[in-house]
């Protein structure tokens, strides 16, 4: 089946042709390994630094703050564990109840190895509770987690006032910004984050590329140890493909994010408006306003768990959307735990459709969208009929 109206970015976005190109020679005859000494390995190495000061400069950061690494989950991982790894006697680990699984998990197996976790609670609209997290910033608290904007509800979370609390406090500061990166501006010499988690394949980059900012002077562990790649973070021979892949879909976000924000902002607000009045039961989940340029986040009340049926109904009418992380898609069928976060209960938590959009969507796409939803939602069965 061929796909027509691809409105899934959050789960992955379809890399720039621009990317393909700037990739293409790395593909082939520049495959030189970026730490040998000849010319070819010369080459490479320039090319790997190129592409670290374009990630470096789509967060306003130093290029040897940059740690290129296999994938956003990876650079999780290093951070957190990382952290942990190093000799520092404060064990209390502050993660947000809505965090990715990458972040969730991995703060679970610290937890498992003595570390103290606790989960910040968010309100109705998905944003972290300050007053909670206040009170919990101690003296023992290592380090604290808040992704940057969900991979779920779309939304974007008050870093600017969440951060200089954390600092204050004298933790470190961590945020997967894997949904936000190239999509709002950041801007790490006014953000005190300490370290920063990104992926390529969610800005229109390749997949199998993720990169942590570590800001200069913060301590971490390495994960993988070896060749001493990567500053010693993360040792391997650089995907050098990947990584100018990266570089290259940085450079065009930086360049052309305010632009892509303006438009996209259009259609997300379109799509609200028309499914909301085409569909009376539809409500948008998480906050109206401080919410990813491109995300919606819609459940329909009385028909949560119909939301397979509704995504399958869909996917015939080629129109890619999910029902929430991909990386849970073995979960579907389950309660989602940020919607039970944000206070669902179990059956309504089954029922969010997400569909967020990317640089190539189009506003006749949208339009096709809102045409076509009031129909399958008028297919689907009620709760009251799933549960008899």
């Amino acid at each position: 089946m061929t796909v027509t109206i691809y409105f899934d970015n959050s789960a992955t976005t379809p890399v720039d042709p621009r990317v393909v190109e700037a990739m293409a020679p790395w593909r082939g005859k520049a495959f030189g390994n970026p730490s040998s000494l000849h010319s070819l390995g010369r080459r490479a190495r320039e090319a790997v630094e190129t592409a670290r000061a374009e990630v470096a400069a789509l967060l306003r950061a130093q290029p040897k703050e940059i740690v290129f690494t296999a994938s956003g989950t990876e650079a999780d991982n290093l951070a957190l564990k990382g952290a942990f790894e190093t000799a520092q006697p404060a064990r209390r680990l502050i993660v947000s109840a809505i965090e990715h699984p990458a972040v969730l998990e991995t703060a679970r197996a610290l937890s498992s190895r003595g570390a103290e976790l606790l989960l910040a609670p968010v309100d109705p609209d998905g944003l972290v509770d300050l007053d909670w997290l206040a009170a919990c910033l101690t003296t023992e608290t290592r380090l604290v987690s808040i992704m940057a904007a969900n991979n779920v509800i779309g939304v974007v979370e008050p870093l600017a006032a969440i951060a200089p609390r954390v600092k204050a406090a004298g933790a470190l500061m961590h945020t997967d910004a894997v949904q936000a990166a190239g999509k709002i501006p950041i801007d790490v010499r006014s953000l005190p984050v300490d370290l920063l988690s990104l992926s390529a394949h969610k800005l229109h980059g390749p997949k199998g590329v993720g990169a942590l900012y570590v800001r200069e002077g913060v301590k971490l562990q390495p994960l993988i140890h070896g060749g001493g790649q990567e500053r010693g973070l993360r040792s391997a021979t650089e995907n050098v493909a990947g990584v100018v892949g990266f570089g290259r879909a940085a450079e065009i976000a930086r360049k052309e994010m305010a632009a892509d924000d303006a438009r996209l902002i259009a259609l997300r607000d379109r799509l609200i408006e028309g499914v909301l009045a085409g569909c009376p039961q539809a409500y948008l989940i998480g906050h109206a306003e401080r919410r990813l340029p491109g995300h919606v986040s819609l459940g329909f009340a009385g028909q949560e768990g119909e939301a397979i049926r509704l995504l399958l109904a869909l996917d015939e009418a080629d129109v890619a959307a999910s029902t929430g992380s991909a990386c849970s898609a073995s979960h579907a069928a389950e309660p989602s735990y940020v919607l039970q976060a944000l206070g669902f209960d179990p059956f309504r938590a089954r029922g969010a459709l997400r569909l967020t959009l990317g640089r190539f969507n189009t506003r006749d796409e949208v339009e096709r969208v809102i045409e076509l939803l009031p129909r399958l939602v008028g297919g689907l069965r009620p709760i009251a009929a799933a549960r008899r």
